[in-house]
């Protein structure tokens, strides 16, 4: 009976590794051909959406995704590839404010202020993305974040009908911050996967209707 118990078990374990690796596979395809790695290559479009996360780590350490991102996002509006950066991220409480805190490190580093743009209930990539369609009225444009995260967002880019590219930012490969991320990105291919075909998951907020007032189609 315990064999059996072990064999049972042993077998829903491979098969859930199975279906989680293949919802990996499947949400890395579904971003082939839409990931730029070089300033020159990336085609213009209007706006920049830069997926935001927390600038510090533990021990008040920066946060170098956090910070690749916002240089990433610097890069291309120097480089006329958007006219518009949008930031989007978490602000759950007013100890804590992504967007402000990405918007201030932005204009540091020579963007305007007035081309920078804020979502305040960008509490997870699903909402960051969809929220950038239903409310700042956003078809087409570029996402910036590291390549593993840039799948996922494609992907639910793509499910919603939403015309994005990807820049990668720089990444911190073979780090145990880089290993921790790409664990829980499994995790997060899965939910987004669930929350597509599924859930069929809304943001937490939608709110407002904010337009970005600028032509997208700029290639």
């Amino acid at each position: 009976m315990v064999k059996k118990l072990w064999q049972s078990a042993f077998f829903i374990i491979i098969i859930f590794v199975i279906v989680v690796l293949s919802i990996d596979i499947f949400v890395s395809d579904s971003a082939k051909g839409r990931i730029y790695t070089s300033l020159d290559k990336v085609p213009k479009r209007g706006v920049a959406l830069v997926l935001g996360t927390a600038k510090y780590v533990r021990r008040g350490k920066i946060n170098y995704f956090y910070k690749y991102r916002i240089d990433a996002a610097a890069k291309l509006y120097k480089a006329g590839k958007v006219r518009a950066i949008l930031v989007s991220g978490d602000n759950s409480s007013k100890y804590y404010n992504e967007p402000a805190r990405m918007m201030r490190d932005l204009i540091k580093r020579g963007i305007p202020k007035s081309k920078i743009y804020l979502d305040f209930a960008g509490f997870r990539t699903l909402d960051s993305i969809l929220r950038a369609k239903e409310i700042f009225g956003l078809k087409k444009y570029i996402i910036v974040s590291q390549k593993f995260h840039l799948q996922r967002a494609l992907f639910i880019a793509q499910k919603s009908g939403v015309d994005a590219i990807g820049f990668v930012a720089k990444d911190i490969p073979r780090t145990a911050a880089a290993f921790r991320m790409r664990m829980r990105e499994y995790a997060a291919r899965v939910k987004a996967f669930l929350d597509i075909y599924i859930l069929h998951t809304t943001p937490k907020f939608f709110g407002k209707f904010e337009k970005i007032e600028i032509k997208e189609n700029i290639e």
